[in-house]
This record gives C-alpha cells, structure tokens and sequence, in this order.
C-alpha cells in the first residue's frame, strides 16, 4: 500500500493506493475510493514508478481597469468571470445551462451526486455563461472549476 500527498491548483489530496490487478488500480482519495483503469497493466512483479505529470498551465487574462464596465451590447470572451467551482467531490449528474445562457444569482446550474446525494450547485453571480468544462457524468474533485460565468 503506498501514500501520496499532491496539491491540484491549491487543493491538497491524500492518495492511497490500496491495490493493482491487471490494469485496475483501487485508490482512496481523500477518503473516497475509485476503481482507476490504467492504459497499460503494471507488471504484479514490478514496482510502481514514479510518473511525470505537468503543472495545468495558467491561462492568461486580459488586463482589465478596475472603472471600467463591460459594454452591454459585447459578449465576454469564452472562460472569463466568476468560476463556478466543485464544493466537493462527485459525479456530475446534470448541466442545467449551455454557454452563452443568462442566468441569475441563486440559479440552479448544475447537479453533482455525492455520496448519493444529489446537490444542486447555484450560480453565486448574475451573467452569462462563458464556458463549461465538464460533462455530464465526468467524476469531479473538490474544488474543480465546473463552469465560468461573466
């Protein structure tokens, strides 16, 4: 059994690898536990190596002044404004909005289950959605950025 502490874009994860058969690996993270199918099986007789993964690279945003409005009549630039992140880890059950869709403070914009339990994620602003990056039924980590809304 090995241990493994990471840190995603500031959120920290204690990962446990319980097992390996076949190209099956049984993880636990932060307490949760996922069957993990591997690309290619790792030999029973090896050990595990260490892989190489990058950094997610920064996205660059346009300077903005602090006094200035976005005008009305100009739609926002795909992926920029308030992300609308996951409180907690889950599967996402339910897009509820498209890019582009206006949508108020408090609106229902997406469903995530956890620990079958299905959670209603609002949007904490009014505007428009500028982008989605997930699916429905993709598996999602705390704190991932579900959604962008300008």
């Amino acid at each position: 059994m090995n241990r493994y502490q990471y840190k995603v874009q500031g959120v920290d994860y204690d990962v446990e690898i319980e097992e390996v058969e076949g190209n099956v690996a049984k993880v636990n993270v932060n307490g949760i536990r996922f069957d993990v199918e591997l690309k290619q099986p790792i030999n029973a007789t090896s050990t595990l190596k260490k892989v190489h993964v990058e950094a997610p690279k920064p996205v660059a945003r346009p300077a903005v002044a602090p006094a200035a409005a976005p005008a009305a009549d100009k739609p926002m630039a795909a992926g920029t404004g308030t992300p609308v992140k996951a409180p907690l880890p889950g599967t996402i059950t339910e897009i509820k909005v498209n890019v582009g869709d206006t949508v108020k403070q408090g609106d229902v914009v997406l469903v995530l289950e956890a620990m079958k339990m299905q959670n209603s994620i609002e949007s904490e602003c009014a505007g428009t959605v500028t982008s989605i990056t997930i699916k429905q039924g993709e598996t999602v980590m705390e704190g991932a950025v579900l959604m962008t809304i300008g």
